[in-house]
């Protein structure tokens, strides 16, 4: 079975509380469910995890590497900031799929520069939380 990592930055674990008005009210447990339903359904399993931690995020990515047929990471805040994160995207061979809840494009210019854009083979934004589900099923289609 094809296991895709679903990997998640900082701030994301209090989705449903922070910000609704931008995130919506859907939390992350809410979004893993819906994850790993979708990948049920394709016949993926999914490693789903979240970090406030730049070092953990980098940790999963390597773990990605061994066990990971693809990666769909929402990296947050760190998506503008981290030549560390992009350094370790470079090393996964597969498939990579940058992911954000909201359209990136229509808010302060600091989020329309995004580093991992560099390695990802695909970029989704402004899909809400039901990005994730349409992510899976993409990246199930990816790693064919």
């Amino acid at each position: 079975m094809r296991t895709i990592f679903v990997l998640n930055g900082p701030n994301l674990n209090l989705l449903g509380e922070r910000e609704p008005e931008i995130y919506g009210s859907t939390t992350l447990d809410d979004i893993r469910r819906w994850c790993e339903a979708e990948a049920g359904e394709l016949g993926l399993a999914i490693d789903f995890r979240q970090s406030n931690f730049e070092g953990e995020i980098i940790e999963s990515i390597h773990a990605a590497r061994k066990s990971a047929a693809g990666i769909i990471i929402n990296p947050a805040a760190l998506t503008f900031t981290s030549i560390a994160i992009l350094d370790a995207l470079k090393t996964f061979s597969g498939p990579k799929i940058e992911l954000h809840i909201s359209n990136v494009h229509q808010r302060e210019e600091i989020y329309h520069k995004s580093l991992v854009s560099r390695t990802a083979h695909a970029v989704m934004a402004g899909f809400g939380a039901y990005g994730y589900r349409l992510a899976v099923r993409a990246m199930a289609e990816m790693t064919k």
